[in-house]
């Protein structure tokens, strides 16, 4: 009955061994990167003619400890593949992202929010320890105990200060349905009170809410979509077919019911990339039909939009129109609760991308300085992704979003495209403190700058 697990540990150490004989092969005045398959980035970068650290033996789900509930997990392993680990055995991490393909490492040192991080927090704060490859080629295991400054730096370091080699997460129990209850709003002030009053008490009209996130379609129509597990057996819907998840929340009134398995709903965003994959006629009733069903899913758009990206193909279609270029506003915000609503009332107003999803989020522990919202306080998540027509300056809508964000006291997560100056940079995202781990855990900058990585796209 251990041999799996002796398996993956035996797997893992080879796969060490692995991403440290290529760290050795890179040449001392290159730059250390990784080799990934997949990525949820969606900034351009400048291509690196030196190879990547080779990730391919650290993908795997190390050992599940059900009675511990917690779970050891390479840097490279999915939350696809995590979850069909654990989900037999009635567990699931704190927080599931919401695409497959996202990895632990990348979750944490990139950050992840989904619709438990209201009572959860973010993916690395149930991060008990974890084992970095630093930029000089140590491999220290780090907790609250141990290097603790790197510990706590690591989160939204984005790989700049070392690469999440393995990970010790809590996990927590789970029922194999989830009842879902999509409640309409004509207004953004009483969506923003209904999902504060949840926040607070855990539950909406006597019932609890396990999961919490929305979505606005415009000023006029919004929705909070509140789940709760449930052991009950029943008929589940499936959105993974020709049924479209987000159009199944909008109704004219009220409330509308709905039920998936533990595990649909954990991706319920994924077959339709939310709602981006539109933008391939992936929604269009004839092409859904053809398209096969086991590329619908994030990874294979995100391929597509890869691709568009390296040759310009929209740029292309849109001058054979007669039309403008096209600048790609693909962003998640955080605004304080008190602000959101006037935030999102001057999105729409302003920028022409919609729908727009909410998840709200409250930090279990303070002591983030790379990211630092408060503890203690609710920020609710804001992401838009799409893209508008481009203006007269580089990132002119981007940049406008940027400032804006900061006048309500926001941050802006680092994934996608950002046009800040050093000094903004560093007062919003813990340059004192980067700078001094930086030093400590990676002397000779053989890993990138993270204004570099996330501004100037090296």
């Amino acid at each position: 009955m251990f041999s799996p697990a002796i398996d993956a540990r035996n797997a893992h150490t080879i796969g060490v061994e692995r991403i440290l004989e290529s760290y050795r092969a890179v040449p001392s005045s290159a730059s250390v990167r990784l080799a990934k398959p997949t990525s949820n980035l969606f900034r351009s970068r400048t291509r690196s003619r030196v190879p990547g650290l080779d990730t391919s033996g650290l993908v795997h789900v190390i050992t599940v400890d059900p009675h511990a509930r917690t779970a050891d997990v390479d840097g490279m392993c999915t939350y696809e593949n995590l979850v069909a680990a654990t989900l037999p055995l009635g567990l699931a991490p704190l927080v599931v992202p919401q695409l497959k393909t996202i990895t632990l490492g990348g979750a944490v040192t990139g950050l992840g929010i989904e619709s438990t991080s209201f009572r959860n927090g973010m993916p690395h704060e149930s991060v008990l320890e974890m084992d970095i490859l630093t930029g000089s080629g140590q491999i220290l295991t780090v907790s609250p105990r141990e290097h603790e400054d790197l510990f706590r730096a690591f989160p939204n370091s984005y790989g700049t200060l070392g690469y999440a080699l393995r990970l010790r997460i809590e996990l927590e129990p789970v029922e194999p349905f989830v009842a879902l209850r999509h409640v309409r709003f004509q207004s953004l002030g009483d969506l923003v009170v209904a999902m504060d009053g949840i926040i607070s008490t855990g539950g909406f009209d006597g019932e609890r809410v396990d999961f919490l996130d929305g979505v606005v379609f415009s000023a006029e129509e919004s929705y909070l979509c509140l789940g709760r597990e449930t052991a009950a057996a029943g008929p589940v819907s499936d959105y993974t077919g020709a049924q479209i998840y987000y159009r199944s929340i909008q109704h004219d009134d009220g409330i509308r019911t709905d039920r998936l398995t533990i595990h649909d709903y954990l991706w319920r965003w994924d077959t339709d990339w939310f709602w981006c994959s539109e933008a391939f006629g992936t929604q269009r009733p004839w092409i859904r039909r053809l398209w096969p069903r086991m590329l619908r899913r994030s990874s294979f758009y995100s391929k597509l939009m890869h691709y568009e990206q390296r040759f310009r193909i929209g740029d292309r279609l849109e001058r054979l129109h007669g039309r403008g270029p096209r600048e790609r506003v693909v962003q998640d915000i955080e605004v304080p609760i008190k602000h959101c609503a006037e935030f999102l009332n001057w999105f729409l107003e302003h920028i022409p991308i919609e729908p727009i999803w909410l998840c709200p989020l409250r930090l279990r522990d303070g002591g983030w300085p790379l990211y630092p919202i408060r503890p203690g306080q609710t920020y609710v998540n804001v992401g838009f992704w799409s893209t508008v027509p481009a203006g007269s300056s580089d990132g002119e809508t981007n940049r406008l979003i940027e400032r804006t964000v900061s006048q309500f006291h926001g941050h802006k997560s680092l994934y996608s495209d950002s046009y800040y100056s050093p000094k903004e940079f560093g007062e919003l995202y813990g340059e004192e403190t980067y700078r001094t781990v930086k030093r400590r855990y990676d002397p000779d900058s053989r890993l990138l700058d993270l204004y570099a990585k996330a501004v100037q796209r090296r």
